[in-house]
């Protein structure tokens, strides 16, 4: 009965829930001899589900992320934390708004680190929307706060609205701080696109990887071929350094 129920339970969630339907609507139309839109429709349906599938996440994700280790003790005289977004206007224990759990992931490896290394921590992350109460740079530096690091050794740009933004801004900082040597701290996904930005910026950086999501040395069952929201968002975060790689190589940061 528990195998049954978890083979079931994601055909009746989405993205399962959607694939089906897809995929049936496709059959459907491929009976009635409307074969390009009933084929085009499947191969949607076959392509959302493969996305969906941890196999196809890893391979993508794996990508990104398998250049990067954790160093015990990166060489580095300031850890800039890249902000991954917030949760806007929910209530939290020593303020209003919270990290996203991507940016928690972040935050909590940026406060190991500098326990190990003691080095100033400067917080970049704008505004999500123009009308947004607050950035997610001064987010996290309450919670950096709340986490035992000290207010005087962080620093908070607040004004980049992406990547490219926070590279170039943070390195004015740096810059005028007298910085030379920082440490870049984000998702292992994100570290090559970031890493460009920064290149790009005029300033070198050691990554730092807060946290991977590709899972390794994994034997793969008949599970892991069932479609999952989380799997699906996986693979989305892959595609979308994917082409933010490829604009950078193309038009540059």
């Amino acid at each position: 009965m528990f195998a049954l129920k978890k083979m079931i339970t994601p055909f009746i969630l989405p993205p399962g829930i959607f694939i089906l339907a897809i995929i049936f609507l496709a059959l459907a139309m491929v009976q009635r001899k409307r074969w390009k839109l009933g084929l085009a429709n499947l191969a949607v349906g076959l392509m959302l589900w493969v996305l969906s599938t941890a196999p196809m996440a890893n391979f993508l994700i794996h990508g990104l992320e398998a250049d990067y280790s954790i160093p015990a003790r990166p060489p580095g005289d300031v850890i800039i934390l890249l902000g991954g977004g917030m949760i806007e206007n929910v209530p939290d224990l020593s303020g209003t708004s919270s990290p996203s759990p991507s940016t928690m992931s972040r935050i909590v490896t940026a406060v190991r680190l500098y326990r190990r290394l003691k080095l100033p921590i400067v917080v970049t992350g704008g505004r999500a929307h123009d009308d947004s109460d607050f950035a997610v740079a001064t987010i996290a530096k309450r919670f950096l706060v709340d986490l035992g690091v000290p207010e005087n050794l962080i620093t908070v740009e607040d004004r980049a609205r992406d990547t490219a933004q926070n590279a170039r801004l943070t390195v004015a900082i740096c810059r005028q701080r007298g910085f030379s040597k920082p440490i870049l701290l984000s998702a292992a996904y994100h570290l090559k696109r970031a890493g460009m930005a920064f290149e790009a910026a005029g300033m070198h950086a050691t990554p730092f990887p807060a946290y991977f999501l590709g899972s390794r040395n994994i034997s793969y069952t008949g599970r892991h071929l069932l479609p999952q929201a989380g799997t699906l968002c996986t693979s989305t975060l892959a595609l979308h350094e994917y082409i933010g790689i490829l604009y950078y190589r193309m038009f540059g940061p």
